[in-house]
């Protein structure tokens, strides 16, 4: 493995930043683990087993279903686009996997049917208090941004009652994988959507405002393609995984952090793919389910800095490094 914790006197110094973009599911808010309950309910229903994180791992943010209740006509409609198979990508490497005698839209629906336990989101350890110091406390003033691979109304749905999350973002500077503007645009790892959240940021900055540049930008993001996504939108990022999602990918925490074990998954790239499915040590990684570890119960010390230096792993949003990214945050 060549990622390593770095020593704080080997730590490079940061380039201010000036804006961040966050990720939502598994990110910001518990999301995640509701939708692996949904599916998991799902296949029980047919008596697939619990889902593997080998394969979630590969489905995070890569365009999930069409997921409210006019999902049908949404889907169709969407077909007019080219990047309507990305809308499903996610989707249908579950279908694949769980082999399921259900049509895309038979899925959608089961889905969509279950919006409703999302109302039970929570905010993940630590995000209250980084939006409100980064919304807030900031000086000079950091721009935020929200940019995720659902759906605005199922965010609305997940946030309503999460009012440290809602009130960091304005509305004007949240992209969203339905979103009219992304109809056009490859969803992640493709950079689309973090371009398309940095453009928005920029055309709400003030008169005297210089343009924000990627470089001056960081992303937070739990997934692999979302990692791959901002380090292909030339910008820094923060990567948060889930305890699980990390034995997945243990000893390929390199790639993940450089950005590059997405394009070895679909390629051919045969030792990235045994490595995704089994782990370093060759054993098979745990299902999704209710007895899965928290957040809390990460062994790895961190933090896990890129060999480049342009991305870090975090084992949590709690006690977040400000200085190290040159934010000033008042008390």
């Amino acid at each position: 493995m060549t990622t390593s914790s770095v020593p704080s006197a080997a730590r490079r110094e940061p380039t201010p930043v000036r804006a961040c973009i966050f990720d939502v599911d598994g990110l910001l808010i518990n999301s995640e683990d509701i939708y692996t309950e949904v599916y998991n309910n799902i296949f029980h229903e047919h008596g697939v087993p619990n889902l593997p994180w080998t394969v979630k791992a590969k489905q995070q943010s890569r365009g999930r279903q069409v997921d409210h209740p006019e999902s049908t006509s949404v889907l169709r409609a969407s077909i007019r686009f080219r990047s309507a198979h990305l809308v499903v990508q996610g989707t249908l490497r579950l279908l694949e996997w769980a082999q399921l005698p259900l049509s895309l839209e038979d899925w959608t629906a089961k889905v969509a049917a279950r919006r409703e336990l999302f109302r039970k989101s929570e905010a993940l350890p630590g995000v209250t208090e980084l939006l409100t110091n980064l919304s807030q406390r900031t000086s000079p003033p950091v721009h935020l941004a929200v940019a995720s691979s659902a759906s605005k109304s199922l965010f609305e749905v997940k946030t309503s009652h999460l009012s440290g999350i809602t009130r960091a973002f304005p509305e004007a500077c949240r992209v969203f994988g339905h979103d009219a503007a992304m109809a056009n645009r490859a969803s992640k790892p493709a950079p689309d959507i973090f371009l398309l959240g940095l453009d928005r940021i920029n055309k709400n900055l003030g008169e005297s405002e210089a343009e924000i540049t990627p470089g001056e930008c960081l992303v937070f993001e739990d997934s692999i393609s979302g990692v791959e996504a901002g380090r292909r939108a030339g910008m820094r990022v923060i990567w948060v995984p889930h305890p699980q999602l990390l034995e997945v990918c243990r000893g390929m925490e390199e790639r993940v952090l450089a950005g590059t074990t997405e394009q070895g998954v679909d390629d051919d790239d045969d030792k990235a793919k045994s490595a995704l499915n089994e782990g370093s040590t060759g054993e098979r990684m745990p299902e999704c389910g209710p007895n899965h570890r928290s957040r809390t119960d990460f062994s790895e010390s961190g933090p896990w800095m890129s060999q480049d230096g342009g991305a870090e792993m975090i084992k949590s949003l709690q006690d977040f490094p400000y200085s190290r990214y040159g934010f000033g945050v008042s008390s």
